[in-house]
């Protein structure tokens, strides 16, 4: 029997025959596909090994609630309210938009390009029904806020008949 390792009188593993897993030799690690998808939550990219990007960004957003209503925030910075199309249903709501860039630079005149420029699109799916009538909608500093009122299932209506 030849002596133990270090390592393997350390961790308490026994040693296995020295013939390799046929495994292995059938095994051939393919490289991983090369993507490249573009969205607001992308890392920083450099213009050396990019791939062309996506056509469509994510927009990022925050979607919390108060007692009487579901409130979304998002970073519009650089796009116009007339740029963006916000839609809101029971239960989803839908925020698209374009950031165009405003001067033209050469892809080799970047050292760096991280913003992300054309259009962007959000689908929220909400936790609760609104009140799609009464919600409201600004944006002041690049932050765009929904405000989304709940409705109230519980709240119950008395009904008069009429006779008739």
């Amino acid at each position: 029997m030849k002596k133990r390792s270090f390592f393997e009188r350390l961790s308490g593993s026994i040693p296995t025959a020295d013939d390799f897993d046929s495994y292995d030799e059938e095994f051939v690690q393919q490289p991983a596909p090369r993507r490249m998808q573009v969205s607001a939550q992308a890392a920083p990219q450099t213009f050396e090994h990019q791939e062309e990007p996506v056509s469509e960004g994510q927009l990022p957003v925050d979607v919390y609630q108060t007692p009487n209503e579901i409130v979304i925030r998002c970073f519009t910075a650089g796009v116009r309210p007339d740029e963006m199309n916000v839609s809101i249903s029971r239960d989803m709501v839908v925020i698209e938009g374009s950031r165009e860039e405003r001067e033209q630079v050469a892809a080799g005149d970047y050292f760096n390009q991280e913003l992300f420029w054309g259009t962007f699109a959000r689908t929220i799916l909400l936790p609760q029904e609104v009140d799609v009538d009464a919600a409201s909608a600004t944006s002041k500093d690049g932050l765009l806020t929904l405000v989304l009122p709940k409705l109230d299932k519980a709240r119950q209506t008395k009904l008069r008949i009429k006779a008739g």
